[in-house]
């Protein structure tokens, strides 16, 4: 792909995922104006609304992976690995606002997502077994919360960098978590 065609395609899911977040019958024409593109390129690249939104969910579902992957999870010290997590999360979150309830009917999509959050679960446990999360509280607590709390720093602080973000979700996390 072209970069242009890489940039412009870039920008119709980005602003499309941004506009869908706000607006869930964002037309094509209105995501493809605010991108910056004419509408006949996104009709070339997508032939429906379908396509669009299926995109944008695949998109954002890469993204999510390739945050868990280079969180190192399964080897870097927890501390540092859930930070790296927490913050990937959040700016995942920033750039793809979109909502994905709607795609859990979708077989592959699923099973995406059932593996990140086996792998997620797999290193919150190690946490637990390392002394850093509390053992004493249900073992899917910390897996219920942790998506919350991203979630929350993601939309309700948006005057903080994800890193800053990702600070007070790491220090809320572990001290309402920790071990004591």
């Amino acid at each position: 792909m072209r970069a242009d065609a890489a940039r412009n395609l870039e920008a119709v899911l980005t602003t499309g995922a941004r506009m869908l977040a706000v607006d869930p019958g964002a037309s094509i024409a209105a995501i493809a104006a605010e991108a910056g593109v004419d509408r006949r390129t996104v009709y070339r690249r997508f032939a429906s609304r379908e396509e669009l939104l299926t995109a944008i969910y695949e998109a954002r579902y890469e993204a999510v992976e390739r945050v868990v992957e280079d969180s190192r999870l399964r080897e870097a010290p927890v501390a540092v690995a859930l930070h790296r997590y927490v913050e990937g999360i959040i700016g995942v979150n920033r750039k793809w606002p979109v909502e994905l309830t709607r795609l859990r009917a979708d077989e592959a999509i699923r099973e995406r997502r059932d593996a990140l959050i086996r792998e997620v679960d797999a290193f919150l446990k190690r946490a637990m077994d390392e002394g850093l999360l509390r053992a004493d509280l249900p073992a899917a607590w910390s897996g219920s919360l942790l998506p919350q709390l991203t979630q929350l720093a993601s939309k309700q602080l948006p005057d903080l960098t994800a890193a800053q973000a990702a600070d007070l979700v790491v220090d809320t996390f572990l001290r309402g978590l920790g071990a004591r």
